[in-house]
């Protein structure tokens, strides 16, 4: 009977001693957290049943959609956003991968554009890094601000609408003053002819006025600081040469004819003629969805605007559309000739004939 408690004491101290270990050893591969450890690997197995729910998307929507990681969230309340927005079918699942992973401490706060048709490994994967987020933006040139604001309106990206973006670049705005005094822009205009035309790749948290702001920048830095010595040797404001490339650049189909179509405007302006630019005329009758709609005869002296060259005589109030950087400098350095009149070529080229006289002008009608 002894010798039977004592082989028992061995057994209960060997067994003992190889718990211990095992502890030991399970809490040095642990790292320090054994409990953690073993719900990890319970995880993980019960992941390895679930490849096909990991590997489908949630719909079949590729358009991508603004998402939003508030600084503290945890990875429970990001699943169950994403799950609200319809990114992912099951919360749980995504949590559960995250762990398995060792992502759930990787989360970076920001925003992300995700789409539908991403699988859970992939959106976890986007979630650990904001850098990659941008929003490209395209402005085309001849673009006046409503168009800008409508091309917003139809990016989902944006945290703020087209209206949001009229109100920071409208009459009467307050922008740097650096800005206002560089281009002498007149007390209560608004920034039209400055949301240079190109192609953007935004912050994805740009705000309404940040991006304003980006694009007078952008403005500032296309035209250099020659545009501004070659203004002032004109007697010219920078927003005058703007207000008449806007005309040009709408005017124009091919921008090698910029300089050619700068001259016929410039010699008006010196001998007091008016310019009878039809954009001029286009500009105050556009609508939502027709900006710049097709000008009647009776629409050359029926538009009472200030901004109707057909009336007016002298560049109009200010710019009526975003010029590119070809029409700006075609303003200042307009070719010399003795051209007063150009229309369109009747081949339907969309370039244009230029006379002298409006006796030649009128030869060269298509009608």
């Amino acid at each position: 009977m002894g010798r039977l408690i004592r082989v028992l004491a061995v057994l209960g101290v060997a067994v003992l001693l190889a718990s211990l270990l095992c502890a030991g050893v399970l809490f040095i591969v642990s790292g320090g957290s054994p409990i953690n450890y073993i719900q990890t690997a319970f995880i993980r197995a019960s992941l390895a049943g679930r490849e096909d729910d990991l590997n489908t998307p949630a719909g079949s929507d590729s358009t991508p959609q603004r998402f939003v990681v508030a600084l503290g969230d945890t990875p429970r309340v990001i699943g169950a956003n994403l799950a609200d927005a319809r990114l992912i079918n099951d919360a749980q699942l995504f949590v559960d991968y995250l762990i398995a992973n060792d992502l759930d401490t990787e989360l970076e706060a920001g925003t992300y554009f995700l789409r539908q048709t991403q699988i859970i490994p992939d959106i976890a994967q986007t979630l650990t890094d904001s850098r990659n987020a941008a929003i490209t933006f395209v402005i085309l040139e001849g673009w006046r601000m409503e168009e800008v604001a409508e091309a917003i309106d139809r990016n989902p990206l944006f945290g703020f609408s087209g209206a949001d973006f009229l109100t920071a670049v409208g009459r009467g705005v307050i922008v740097d003053p650096a800005f206002t005094t560089q281009v002498g822009l007149p007390a209560g205009s608004s920034l039209e002819g400055f949301l240079f035309p190109n192609t953007y790749q935004l912050p994805p948290d740009i705000s309404a006025a940040g991006l304003r702001d980006l694009l007078l920048d952008e403005f500032l830095r296309q035209v250099g600081s020659g545009a501004f010595a070659s203004a002032a040797q004109q007697n010219l404001t920078l927003f005058e040469a703007v207000t008449l490339a806007s005309i040009i650049q709408r005017e124009a189909v091919h921008s090698e004819e910029h300089p050619m179509i700068s001259s016929v405007y410039r010699n008006r302006l010196d001998v007091g003629m008016r310019l009878d630019a039809d954009p001029t005329v286009q500009y105050p009758l556009g609508q939502p969805g027709n900006w710049w709609t097709r000008i009647t005869q009776a629409d050359y002296q029926g538009v009472v605007s200030p901004y109707n060259t057909y009336r007016v005589t002298g560049l109009p109030p200010g710019p009526i559309a975003s010029p590119g950087l070809s029409a700006i400098i075609a303003a200042l350095n307009p070719t010399e000739s003795p051209y007063f009149y150009f229309q369109a070529d009747c081949g339907g080229s969309g370039y244009h004939n230029f006379s002298e006289t409006y006796e030649e002008h009128l030869a060269k009608s298509c009608f």
